[in-house]
């Protein structure tokens, strides 16, 4: 629907590179609240206090950053740098999950920080949309799920699980036949995750946009919302934070009081509203960065801001941008500039 994928083999070597590096680059910060350098870019990790999760030093965002500083384009750097300095998630690619939840995440152990990932690979996901795909089968998927447990170990992780999956059945995108096996996997997905020592699972619920509570409250008890840490609002999505939290509180009473994270990552100037009703979701113009990341909310049941969403990377092959999940340069500094007005 509108969820990025991940960048393959490449994230891979991108993450344990950025691992060695940040072993041989950081240093405790000497309790909580210090921040911590990065590489030669300059990007630190945010005090720990506000916001926990790690910020990657060679993410897109940071490549582009410094892309600009060489060619002289001061302006446009310092604009990209909203992004690069702001920790956002992980995505992990079936191709080699193990490999990547290890090095994401010793990556941030190194840096006294959490890995924040997404779990996307369900069968039959996006149901056929730009994001289409998923494990092959029922099999294919848990043993993606035990490689991704492998990978995290005992090490902090906060995991948000499967966008669209649960929502997608309750619209019927999904077709039914497909429905029971996908509550099981889910369910065993939420239990082998949160088995993890020190991992949080926070399975997506949809968004104020779609905004029906009572229609999604006993799928997601179907998917294991009860042994999961919470749920997540608005991925990949621009609703304000403000109706997320009116959407997420509703839904929260109706799910035992299970707290929330909300995706701020391009919802500050709220939702789109011109253009193909089904496609306003995608690369929609005239967005903005939202909130950033922290743990410090303006609600006691929203544990974090998050930004699932990678800013600057496509929706899909819409309004003339690159396939999801891979970074569109212009998209991104439109995104940053948005936020100053």
């Amino acid at each position: 629907m509108y969820v990025s994928r991940g960048a393959g083999t490449r994230a891979a070597v991108a993450v344990l590179g950025a691992a060695l590096l940040l072993a041989g680059c950081s240093s405790g910060d000497g309790g909580d609240g210090g921040e911590q350098q990065g590489d030669d870019t300059g990007i630190a990790q945010q005090p720990k206090g506000t916001d926990p999760f790690w910020v990657n030093p060679d993410g897109n965002a940071a490549q582009q950053m410094e892309a600009y500083e060489k060619a002289g384009k001061k302006d446009e750097a310092e604009q990209i740098r909203k992004i690069a300095e702001q920790p956002s998630a992980e995505w992990i690619n079936p191709e080699n999950p193990e490999e990547q939840a290890r090095g994401y995440t010793e990556a941030a152990a190194k840096a006294d920080r959490d890995a924040l990932l997404v779990v996307y690979n369900i069968p039959h996901r996006d149901c056929g949309q730009f994001s289409q795909g998923g494990a092959a089968d029922g099999d294919a998927y848990r043993s993606f799920v035990d490689s991704v447990a492998e990978g995290i170990g005992d090490r902090a992780a906060t995991v948000i699980l499967e966008p669209d999956a649960v929502l997608h059945m309750v619209d019927n995108c999904t077709p039914g036949e497909f429905h029971e096996e996908r509550y099981d996997l889910l369910k065993g997905a939420v239990e082998k995750l949160t088995s993890l020592e020190n991992t949080k699972v926070y399975l997506d619920a949809g968004n104020a946009g779609w905004g029906r509570p009572d229609e999604i409250f006993q799928p997601l008890q179907r998917a294991g919302i009860d042994q999961a840490d919470g749920f997540a609002v608005n991925v990949s999505n621009f609703y304000a934070t403000e109706k997320s939290i009116a959407y997420g509180k509703d839904l929260s009473s109706k799910v035992g009081g299970k707290p929330f994270v909300i995706d701020t990552s391009r919802n500050g100037n709220g939702p789109y509203d011109g253009g193909d009703p089904d496609q306003r979701w995608c690369n929609p113009p005239g967005r903005a960065l939202g909130e950033n990341p922290t743990t410090k909310t303006a609600d006691p049941l929203v544990d974090a801001y998050v930004w699932v969403k990678r800013p600057g990377e496509s929706d899909g092959e819409c309004k003339g941008g690159p396939k999801a999940g891979q970074w569109w340069s212009t998209y991104a500094l439109k995104l940053a500039q948005a936020s100053d007005t």
